[in-house]
């Protein structure tokens, strides 16, 4: 009776601990933690997904608009390799905007913080909306292209200033799923536009200025809510030295009232660096401890852009064609790929505190291997067999889910947890350059290679996900659950930086005296704040 005893009572621990893990997760979902992640989210990476379907619905009612703005001007119409370029200015200049945003974005959250850079982001947003809203009234051409320049910046601050401002507000037990907020929304925002761009809606020709001006909505429910959330309490502790202000945001995020546990673990952090003092991206690409970490980023994030997504995007209505599908219904039946986007991001968030980033990323983009080579088989052969086009429209679909489960919101979550505090705004910086400058060049190139290789296009974004996931597969360490210093230690071999002179760093922090950690920390706190003794 004892010996089948103890097994069971074994199992029965395990239950246990297993029920305590879930309910220790579940706790972690603060409301404020929910409302923070859903008000941020809404106003900067939904309005980054919006802009990138928003102009495909009305293009044909815009190139009117052009051609007669410029025969009203000149007198004559505008010939059609003039119009195409402006068009592809009109689309492609998104792109450059979100470099410029990703180039400026470190010294705006440097000075202003996470939380108030998203908010003073929403003046670009805004701005941008009156802009391109106006311009058939006003009958200038010029200041839609400007809008979508000034809408570019916003797109490049928020892709940094959202995923930083989560990955420092989220418990380490949560800090994958809140990090998905960003890839839901932006699959969100891309439906969204889908949706509005119906003829039914304003995909006619009196009402795409109405497409743009729905802009402003996102951007002032972000101005009234997100001044009433706390600033990331990393940032407050680590960079302002404010500890009271960051206790209290701990509260409030994480709903209790003792987090002298998540500020020691903060602390832990600043006696490992012992220098808080923001690094440059040159200083960041010059540190060895992070080099692979850098490398890693780098590649995840050009991945991320030249995987082919957009070349998928370019080819539905003409695959959808070719299946047989009449062309007023084909708006309609793009929907499906918007919705297929959104619940496949839905569900990467709810399992990737599960799987795990690393076989989320790399099945992810495996997936998309596959996939793209049974759709370059199925749209050479369409016009031979009468069910193909069927299959080229499940791929289409499964290249997008695929790419939705993994690489399409990873990417900024581990930008977020590879660095620490003082190198995390810099390597924003660098992921957020090489994104927006592999968006330029897929829209820059992708005509080109798909005019020389026709349906082998595909191929050549078969080999680049093929490439990401074989790095990743002997680089990518799994962070889940893991601190910031726990993940330095993973990639510390890789680096060949001595892991004994970290802890030997991080010991001589610990000696330091409370008295000392108290004197520190005073001398930093402003006038008439109360130090609390946390250490």
């Amino acid at each position: 009776m004892e010996r089948a005893a103890g097994p069971e009572a074994d199992t029965l621990v395990a239950r246990g601990e297993g029920a305590g893990r879930r309910r220790a997760s579940r706790s972690n979902w603060s409301g404020s933690l929910i409302v923070a992640s859903l008000t941020g989210a809404f106003g900067s990476s939904f309005l980054y997904g919006y802009n990138l379907s928003v102009v495909n619905a009305p293009a044909a009612f815009i190139k009117k608009f052009y051609n007669e703005t410029w025969e009203r001007r000149y007198g004559f119409s505008v010939d059609e390799r003039t119009l195409t370029l402006l068009w592809s200015i009109t689309v492609s200049i998104f792109a450059i905007g979100g470099l410029v945003g990703a180039i400026i974005v470190t010294p705006i959250v440097k000075f202003f913080g996470r939380k108030c850079t998203l908010l003073f982001n929403n003046v670009f947003a805004v701005t941008a909306a009156l802009l391109m809203s106006v311009s058939l009234l006003a009958g200038s051409f010029e200041m839609l292209i400007l809008g979508r320049v000034i809408m570019g910046v916003d797109a490049g601050i928020s892709l940094s200033a959202l995923p930083m401002y989560l990955s420092e507000i989220s418990p380490k037990e949560i800090r994958g799923s809140l990090g998905q907020v960003t890839a839901i929304f932006i699959c969100i925002g891309v439906f969204t536009g889908q949706v509005l761009g119906l003829p039914e809606i304003f995909g006619q020709e009196s009402r795409w200025p109405y497409l743009f001006g729905a802009i402003i909505v996102p951007s002032l429910i972000q101005v009234v809510i997100l001044p009433f959330l706390p600033e990331s309490p990393r940032y407050l502790l680590l960079e302002k030295h404010n500890t009271s202000k960051a206790e209290r945001a701990f509260q409030t995020f994480l709903g209790k009232e003792d987090v002298s546990h998540e500020v020691e673990e903060v602390l832990a952090e600043s006696r490992v660096q012992r220098n808080t003092k923001l690094v440059s991206v040159l200083q960041l690409l010059r540190t060895r401890a992070v080099r692979w970490q850098v490398i890693t980023v780098v590649i995840t994030m050009a991945c991320y852009q030249l995987c082919g997504l957009n070349a998928i995007w370019y080819y539905t209505n003409n695959i959808f064609s070719e299946a047989g599908i009449n062309h007023k219904t084909i708006p309609y039946v793009t929907l499906s790929t918007g919705a297929v986007e959104t619940v496949a991001a839905v569900f990467s968030g709810l399992v990737i505190e599960r799987l795990g980033r690393r076989p989320l990323l790399i099945g992810g983009f495996g997936l998309m291997v596959v996939f793209f080579a049974v759709l370059t088989v199925s749209l050479t052969l369409q016009k031979t067999v009468h069910w193909l086009p069927y299959l080229s429209i499940f791929c289409i679909l499964a290249i997008i889910a695929s790419f939705c489960i993994g690489p399409g919101g990873i990417p900024f979550v581990l930008t977020g947890e590879f660095f620490q505090q003082s190198q995390r705004p810099a390597a924003f910086m660098i992921a957020g350059t090489v994104n927006w400058l592999s968006n330029f060049t897929v829209g820059l190139l992708f005509p080109f290679i798909q005019g020389g290789l026709q349906t082998y296009c595909f191929l050549v974004f078969a080999a680049i996900c093929f490439a990401g996931a074989t790095y990743l597969f002997f680089v990518l360490p799994e962070t889940k659950n893991k601190t910031f210093h726990e993940i330095s230690q993973a990639f510390a071999k890789r680096n060949k930086v001595s892991l004994e002179l970290q802890e030997m760093n991080h010991c001589s922090g610990e000696r330091k005296s409370n008295a000392e950690q108290e004197s520190n920390f005073t001398s930093s706190v402003g006038n008439g704040e109360t130090k609390k003794g946390i250490v």
